[in-house]
């Protein structure tokens, strides 16, 4: 079961001031998409580690979905746990590689690329014996909101009119945490994300929600 995350633990250790705004330029917010990468961008290995190009199989409905994002004119940013870097089955040399790859080919296909990568390379430490509060609560992997928080400090995001896409319980507890509406696919519980869908096929299937009027919330 995935933990929890405690966003105002994460916001004190890491020296945020909650109280003030994020971004403070005087330019219009953006909304943004965040994708989870294994399990959307390409396929999981189960019990495994997408360790070199050749593991790095896509899945095709990534494309029209990814051109969609585009056009309706979101950023679209890549969140992804690569812990397989913490455990040394791969250096961030060898990441850079696959995701070098990856964009080559979503710009082959759709003629747009992720404006930003982020990566979480540590050790998944939540089901660890002894494991304390404060480990999790530094830790930037998702269910942190961690790495969408650094894209907000990059990109000045308008969370509340962004969306997260992921296979994993904890994309939506990252989404949540960071107040942008949540998108699952696979098999979840109909109070785990904003939207619950059994494929991207199925998303693109219908009229996809990050497409309505303006959201006004974060919320349905």
């Amino acid at each position: 079961m995935s933990m929890g995350f405690d966003i105002f633990a994460w916001l004190q250790i890491y020296n945020f001031d909650r109280t003030k705004p994020y971004f403070t330029m005087q330019t219009p917010l953006k909304k943004a998409f965040f994708f989870d990468r294994d399990g959307i961008v390409n396929q999981r290995i189960m019990d495994g580690y997408v360790l070199t190009t050749d593991d790095f199989v896509v899945i095709p409905d990534i494309f029209p979905l990814f051109r969609m994002v585009k056009e309706a004119g979101f950023l679209a940013i890549l969140v992804t746990n690569q812990q397989g870097i913490g455990k040394g089955q791969m250096t961030e040399g060898d990441l850079a590689v696959i995701h070098a790859t990856m964009q080559e080919r979503l710009h082959s296909e759709t003629g747009y690329e992720f404006d930003d990568i982020y990566f979480a390379g540590e050790r998944d430490m939540s089901s660890r014996s002894g494991c304390c509060g404060d480990i999790m609560a530094q830790s930037r992997r998702k269910p942190s909101p961690a790495m969408l928080l650094e894209a907000h400090e990059r990109w000045g995001i308008n969370f509340a009119q962004s969306w997260m896409i992921g296979d994993s319980l904890s994309d939506a507890e990252a989404g949540k945490a960071a107040g942008v509406r949540t998108i699952l696919v696979g098999n979840f519980r109909a109070d785990d994300a904003d939207i619950i869908v059994p494929s991207l096929r199925a998303l693109l299937s219908q009229t996809p929600p990050f497409l309505a009027a303006p959201l006004l919330s974060p919320m349905l």
